[in-house]
């Protein structure tokens, strides 16, 4: 996020050494803390006990499964937290709750107690442009049966994703993504709208 984002977000000016993170989650199976919903709320409530200061959150929606029939539907949220967290950190700290909650990293884009994505970082790109593109642009197909094997940010599948970008278009409307130089808002209101139709929020 541009440092005017994060003043929109916090109403105050950043330390130097913090940054304003996206971060999607969602669940389709119980846990040992209860139903999807729950379970999201445990994910949250961990990561302010790790140190993280929640800015904003999303309402739950119920999403169907990617591929659709692919599993029950699931529960998705969004949060914009504040930390002093490297981008690696970030993820060891969202593999850490994954695991705390029984994630095993088995199947790709299968049913799953617990899935935490981080999703952008202020206006970080990583690894580079041309990776970052290379990714943004890769087939559906090919989407299912490949898997980066380095951290990539902005989440370069994020402008497609309905059960994403319906819960982010909430809370940080005005993230602008640092290569297409789109607001979350925008890459929303972009999507087909039966993509975007049987998301339902349920508060």
């Amino acid at each position: 996020m541009s440092q005017d984002t994060s003043q929109r977000e916090t109403g105050e000016k950043l330390p130097q050494n913090r940054s304003l993170s996206l971060v999607a989650l969602g669940s389709n199976m119980q846990s040992d803390v209860g139903s999807p919903a729950e379970t999201l709320d445990f994910a949250v409530s961990t990561l302010e006990t790790m140190g993280a200061v929640i800015r904003a959150k999303s309402r739950f929606y119920a999403t169907p499964a990617v591929p659709v029939g692919n599993g029950p539907d699931f529960v998705n949220a969004a949060v914009v937290i504040e930390t002093g967290w490297s981008a690696r950190e970030m993820i060891a700290n969202l593999h850490d709750i994954e695991a705390q909650l029984g994630r095993r990293r088995a199947e790709r884009w299968g049913a799953r107690i617990i899935d935490l994505d981080l999703l952008a970082m202020d206006d970080m790109i990583l690894p580079d442009v041309a990776t970052l593109r290379s990714w943004m642009n890769l087939p559906f197909d090919q989407q299912q049966q490949k898997a980066p094997g380095q951290l990539i940010l902005p989440h370069p599948r994020m402008h497609q994703r309905s059960f994403v970008l319906v819960p982010l278009a909430e809370i940080a409307p005005d993230w602008k993504h640092p290569i297409t130089r789109q607001t979350v808002a925008q890459m929303c209101a972009a999507l087909p709208e039966a993509d975007r139709a049987p998301i339902r929020a349920l508060e």
